[in-house]
């Protein structure tokens, strides 16, 4: 989006105005900068990144007018910066960590390119599914908005969840021609007309998506479904278990739980993943340890100075990792009521 003429130019914080550069350098200096900020700075700029996607050629001049050549020739700012920021993610901290950290912060996408959908409840969807191809089912499901297609998988036959869950699992690019397709087969179904819309291609699918709909779904849906899926596909199984559950799950335990977590936790551990979350989420977890272990901790992370992002998603792991385990053997329990976590 290019301001129009005689508009104001935006004013740009100084976090916005880092991120320009970010996208204005090469992913090497890019991925070096990354590798020395905290944390939470990362997910700050990696946040902003995305948000001065559409600055102007004026705006650039504005806030790095020496950097004006070299923009035109290499910035890919005005289009779409997810692939950049990827990139640039990718290049410091690794594939797997910086999933990790484009999971929180790339901005949701809309998700109901098939316009029909907008209008049909889970049912009807169901109805129109249920004896169609899996992969169809598939491709439809990932579109919806998880809680309306956890709703959707739930109504349709036991048998086939597994095989679509997989199917979502392993989406990727979908042709505009598949997707009009797909929009010609819900307007016969339904009786609608033409099916309008935009015919771009769609990127659907993945672990994540899948995860989010068994999350949406009812407890005994997960337990039933994930045996199986080990039993189809042990990778994808446990790339869709492990996006169920991240660090922030830990801080939805009660007291007596989340206590019982840290002393299995080893306080090396403990300081690096407190380390990569914000203030309150902190207090959440040191409120539930001594006064006089909890400052302890406190001295030991003020002590170690900025910390490598990549050293704070390994011990983050590892304690999700112990908390599945204590979960598992029945020594913790994990979320509240039907949407407990094991």
């Amino acid at each position: 989006m290019t301001a129009a003429p005689g508009a104001p130019a935006r004013t740009f914080t100084g976090t916005e105005r880092a991120a320009v550069l970010m996208m204005l350098v090469g992913d090497d200096e890019a991925a070096a900068i990354l590798q020395k900020l905290e944390p939470e700075e990362v997910r700050n700029l990696g946040s902003a990144m995305f948000s001065v996607a559409d600055v102007s050629e004026e705006e650039v001049e504005a806030v790095l007018d020496d950097f004006v050549g070299r923009a035109r020739e290499r910035t890919g700012i005005t289009f779409d910066p997810g692939r950049k920021v990827e990139s640039v993610m990718t290049r410091a901290l690794g594939p797997e960590k910086a999933e990790s950290v484009l999971a929180r912060i790339t901005p949701t996408e809309a998700v109901c390119e098939i316009d029909m959908l907008d209008w049909l409840d889970a049912s009807e969807i169901a109805g129109i599914l249920d004896k169609e191809h899996p992969q169809i089912a598939a491709v439809l499901i990932a579109n919806l908005d998880p809680e309306v297609g956890s709703k959707v998988l739930e109504q349709l036959p036991e048998a086939v969840q597994p095989d679509i869950l997989h199917r979502i699992a392993k989406l990727g690019p979908i042709t505009p021609e598949a997707v009009e397709t797909l929009r010609t087969l819900i307007a016969t179904r339904t009786g609608g007309g033409g099916a309008g819309g935009s015919s771009a291609s769609l990127q659907l699918g993945g672990a994540r998506e899948a995860a989010k709909l068994l999350q949406g779904a009812r407890k005994s849906v997960e337990q039933r479904v994930m045996p199986k899926l080990f039993k189809m596909d042990r990778d994808i199984a446990r790339q869709i278990e492990e996006a169920m559950f991240v660090f922030e799950n830990l801080l939805e335990m009660d007291d007596k739980n989340l206590g019982t977590l840290i002393r299995n936790v080893d306080g090396d551990t403990l300081t690096r993943a407190l380390k990569g979350v914000d203030e309150a989420a902190r207090n959440r977890i040191l409120g539930c340890m001594s006064a006089r272990a909890a400052d302890g901790i406190r001295d030991d992370m003020e002590a170690r100075g900025p910390m490598k992002l990549s050293e704070v998603l390994d011990a983050q792991k590892v304690m999700i990792q112990i908390a599945r385990n204590l979960a598992k053997d029945g020594t913790i329990q994990m979320g509240a009521g039907d949407d407990d976590y094991v």
